[in-house]
């Protein structure tokens, strides 16, 4: 059989990955913080015998855009976007340390600092204990202060949100979207991450780039089929000569 048949199929089949992480982006273009999945392919040569003249389309290594997203004021208390490169320290279900750019926060039932997912954000000593009946602030270098709703003046420092800013390349993105180091260590707190608080960060998705993306992978992925259909037809011609032939 015509090799050609599986260089079509490769490409078909990594044209439908493409389009399922376009689709993706596309569905998280409105998710605060979001950071834009990257699908990377390369060409991998077809070995054999003859000349090497064909070649295979595989995955390369899936990273993220880390462009940063728009600032919009909300002036919420509990919202807070990452000023520049960096992110919020949060507890993960597993109870390791992983990353999110999703500053829209909130209290949970027990007083802790949560995100709205339901992480805890960790601070320097771990999770963040808010008591009942105060008004949050959250300052520029992540620092959680409260007031009491009665009015008094007393204000209550409960700690600092941990902000990290490890390089880019040592982080990927968990199947629950939230970012670790490939090495699974912690990072230390960076005291040049600053926040904005009363703000969030939107996606960095680029709705139109995303949606000319979808129909240049659509048009790619009918030329790889349309391939596979000529190979079918040239073999279904070249067993009639066989047949004629013999």
């Amino acid at each position: 059989m015509d090799r050609m048949i599986y260089v079509a199929m490769s490409g078909a089949k990594q044209m439908l990955t493409q389009q399922a992480v376009a689709a993706n982006n596309l569905a998280n273009a409105n998710t605060t913080g979001f950071r834009a999945q990257v699908a990377s392919f390369r060409a991998a040569e077809t070995l054999g015998d003859g000349a090497a003249t064909r070649a295979f389309v595989v995955d390369s290594t899936p990273g993220a855009d880390f462009t940063p997203g728009a600032i919009q004021a909300t002036g919420r208390d509990l919202d807070v976007a990452i000023e520049g490169a960096g992110w919020i320290a949060v507890q993960t279900p597993d109870g390791s340390e992983g990353y999110t750019r999703n500053g829209s926060l909130q209290v949970n039932v027990n007083g802790v600092l949560q995100t709205r997912t339901g992480l805890s954000v960790l601070g320097e000593g771990g999770p963040i204990a808010i008591p009942e009946n105060v008004r949050i602030t959250i300052g520029a270098d992540g620092t959680v202060s409260t007031v009491p709703n009665t009015g008094a003046q007393q204000v209550q420092n409960l700690g600092r949100i941990k902000l990290v800013n490890p390089p880019e390349q040592s982080l990927y993105r968990g199947d629950d979207g939230i970012f670790r180091v490939r090495a699974g260590t912690q990072v230390d707190s960076d005291p040049k991450v600053k926040v904005q608080g009363g703000a969030l960060e939107g996606s960095n998705v680029n709705v139109v780039e995303a949606m000319v993306g979808m129909i240049s992978l659509a048009r790619q992925f009918d030329m790889n089929m349309k391939i596979l259909q000529n190979a079918d037809g040239n073999d279904r011609q070249a067993t009639q000569l066989l047949s004629v032939a013999r």
